[in-house]
């Protein structure tokens, strides 16, 4: 594992009037690995995140980009360093296209700007790998259709392009599978594990799911009131009682039984 971390917060904070939504974070994400944030709700997760990305700004604390501190940086300018965020609400153009939205990504990764038209049709590389990538969560048929048009599960599929578009180092998934139908998580999941077996790709998941979280995360570190409060292998995690009383809101009973029904 390499001795720099692909992300790092240390002491990350953020206090809101009296209140410290997040307290002192601090933890260190490598390439090749799957990290899922838990917690019950309000335990600070989504706001760890946007401490993170960058769309909140920290009262102490710092966030590390391959070392170099990119506390002071805009999301947007955090995003060009390499970071990628998909949001647990979706964050699309819902006037345009399916496949104006994904090519749009696919020329400001490639440096050739954001014109709708411009340069687009001359490009057929680009062309191409737009519709590679709705092609890979399955909305190619839908490459015309308008991205407000779709439904809950589409959009959170196209969001998912958008930030393969981007090639980012760091991936950040805020409850990715939310609001989609059992038929269509398994496409997501499938996504975010190739993204992980790529071996030079850190992932970061915020996932209340633990059927989710014990089939990707090779890590699991659980928030509650801001704070982190265990931090290790899924296995040792979710065994711990005071996990799965206090923060799962599962009993030892049922993770027990669910555990003994994972490994079999």
């Amino acid at each position: 594992m390499p001795a720099t971390p692909a992300l790092e917060t240390r002491d990350l904070t953020i206090r809101f009037g009296g209140h410290v939504a997040v307290n002192a974070v601090s933890c260190a994400f490598h390439p090749g690995t799957l990290t899922a944030i838990v917690g019950p709700n309000g335990a600070g997760k989504t706001t760890y995140f946007n401490l993170i990305s960058g769309q909140l700004k920290a009262t102490a604390g710092s966030v590390l980009l391959r070392g170099h501190d990119v506390s002071g940086l805009t999301a947007s300018a955090r995003t060009k360093r390499g970071m990628g965020r998909a949001f647990q609400l979706t964050n699309l153009f819902p006037n345009l296209t399916v496949m104006e939205n994904v090519r749009l990504a696919v020329q400001s990764r490639a440096g050739a700007g954001l014109q709708l038209l411009q340069l687009w049709s001359h490009r057929r590389d680009l062309i191409e790998k737009a519709d590679s990538l709705l092609e890979s969560v399955k909305l190619l048929e839908k490459r015309n259709a308008m991205a407000g048009a779709l439904p809950h599960g589409d959009q959170r599929k196209l969001e998912v392009a958008l930030l393969l578009a981007l090639e980012p180092d760091v991936f950040m998934f805020d409850e990715p599978t939310a609001g989609m139908s059992v038929d269509e998580v398994p496409t997501v999941l499938d996504l975010i594990h190739g993204i992980k077996a790529r071996g030079d790709k850190t992932v970061l998941l915020v996932e209340h799911k633990m059927d989710v979280v014990r089939s990707l995360a090779d890590r699991i570190i659980v928030l509650h009131n801001g704070t982190l409060v265990a931090d290790g292998e899924p296995a040792t995690v979710i065994a711990s009682p005071v996990v799965q009383e206090a923060y799962l809101g599962i009993s030892p009973e049922a993770a027990g039984q669910t555990m003994g029904e994972a490994a079999r």
